[in-house]
């Protein structure tokens, strides 16, 4: 939470006060499920108040309300603001269309406190997710231009004849130069109070990257995170200073490279050996966010059906999602309870929801994969993106992208095993720590792209930073 030693003070003026029954914690549970977060977050304080509670136990629950608070800022738009800008394309839209699209998760809502509330991005969505709604954005505003489309086909068969010809991995070099901007607006914190920033690098320990420099940083008393860490970062620290953005910057070059596999299935690829290391580790439940049993291992396994052959399952599975899972813009991570599980009951996902599925499902069925993460650099398209990769024995690691998904002739599978020159990794895993340690919990609880803020009073969350990455020409 924003202010979690004020909070913890009240907590202590309502053990003191408050006669009431102590509260009980189903019972708040079943208040959050039902969107009553006002009277949820009054019975967290009270529950949270009791002297017996330990501070692990009150860290959960704050970070309950919290999670509440970032839910209803995701939800922040009106059901008459829905139909505004629905019936641009549907006028005559009735409550019954409204409440089909909702059930199927292509509208995406929920009651809070009482009020239906839609998810901020949820009117575009719902012109990328249900098909009829779709062809009808199509019909009145043509369809969507991906600034990519062509740099990608003249690129990805490049990557594919070059690797086949030059007998290596990677080839397509591309330097970056990159200048990161982090700026805390005026005022957020007390003069003098010290903000403390996190904000993303490119690794220096995968293939795909090399020649790393960092030519200017605000702070000159930077720490860059090690190897070591699954969140490559740069962290600065400064004070505060009334009427004044408190503002992180620096500016780094590094190469990139683009990388395709050729694999022969039935040569290639071997048995796995169950008793490596990769192989235990990456196959792995982690619950929440990659899940190897229950309906994401029974969907797996629909999908593959008797194919045996690692490379081809995995395949299968990224065929499946590319054609069954549209893109769309995604909640806050940290808001949902498991991610795969969310892309099965909604139909659709973002970059990450789908390379989480992609992950869970290779894992279910005993093909290790895990993630990979930071930033789309290509020309007109620069942003968040998340990837996967997938082990293949006799193989290594191959890249995944699913979001990118099936690409037209002649490499439709090109990122079932490949990957573009145009990419900053930053991430080789979720949820990890930060070096040096974060005291508060996170922003964003499973990647690591916009970087993270924290001061002695809290975490400080999306809406009280703002960022910027800039690719140089």
């Amino acid at each position: 939470m924003k202010n979690i030693p004020v909070i913890l003070t009240f907590l202590v003026l309502v053990s003191c006060h408050t006669t009431s029954k102590t509260p009980d914690p189903s019972i708040i549970n079943d208040l959050i499920c039902q969107g009553n977060f006002k009277e949820a977050g009054k019975q967290i304080l009270l529950y949270t108040a009791t002297p017996s509670m330990t501070a692990q136990e009150r860290l959960c629950w704050s970070w309950e309300a919290d999670r509440m608070h970032r839910i209803a800022l995701d939800f922040n738009k009106t059901e008459a603001e829905a139909l505004e800008y629905i019936r641009q394309y549907f006028p005559d839209v009735t409550p019954g269309q409204m409440r089909a699209w909702e059930a199927s998760g292509a509208l995406e809502c929920m009651v809070i406190n009482g009020e239906k509330r839609y998810f901020s991005r949820a009117f575009r969505n719902l012109f990328r997710i249900d098909s009829l709604c779709r062809a009808r954005y199509e019909e009145v505003n043509g369809p969507d231009k991906d600034p990519k489309a062509s740099l990608l086909q003249e690129h990805l068969p490049k990557v594919a004849d070059l690797t086949r010809k030059a007998g290596t991995l990677r080839v397509e070099p591309r330097t970056y130069t990159i200048t990161y901007t982090l700026t805390v607006p005026a005022n957020t914190v007390p003069q003098g109070e010290i903000l403390r920033a996190w904000m993303p690098l490119p690794r220096t320990d995968i293939p795909r990257q090399n020649g790393f420099r960092l030519l200017s940083a605000s702070e000159p008393d930077y720490i860059i995170s090690p190897d070591s860490y699954i969140h490559k970062s740069i962290y600065m620290e400064k004070p505060a200073v009334t009427d004044q953005d408190a503002v992180f910057e620096y500016t780094f070059t590094y190469t990139a490279l683009a990388q395709y596999h050729h694999i022969d299935y039935q040569k290639d690829v071997l048995p796995y050996d169950t008793l490596s290391p990769i192989w235990v580790e990456y196959t792995k439940q982690v619950l929440p966010h990659i899940v190897t049993s229950g309906a994401v291992a029974e969907l797996a396994r629909k999908i593959v059906g008797t194919e045996t052959n690692p490379f081809l399952q995995l395949q299968k599975i990224f065929s499946y999602i590319s054609l069954n899972y549209p893109w769309a813009g995604a909640r806050e991570y940290s808001t949902i309870k498991s991610i795969p599980l969310y892309v099965l009951d909604n139909g659709h996902g973002d970059c990450g929801q789908v390379s989480l599925l992609f992950i869970s499902m290779c894992r279910s069925l005993g093909i290790p994969a895990r993630w990979e993460s930071g930033w789309m650099l290509h020309p007109g398209a620069v942003n968040l993106h998340d990837w996967a990769e997938a082990y293949l024995e006799g193989v290594g690691w191959i890249p995944v992208d699913q979001s990118f998904g099936l690409q037209p002739e002649p490499i439709p599978l090109f990122y079932a095993g490949g990957m573009d020159s145009y990419r900053m990794a930053v991430n080789t895993g979720i949820g990890g720590d930060f070096f040096p340690a974060k005291t508060y919990p996170r922003s964003e609880t499973v990647d690591f792209q916009r970087g993270e803020v924290e001061w002695r009073g809290g975490n400080l969350y999306f809406d009280q930073w703002r960022y910027r990455l800039q690719v140089h020409q």
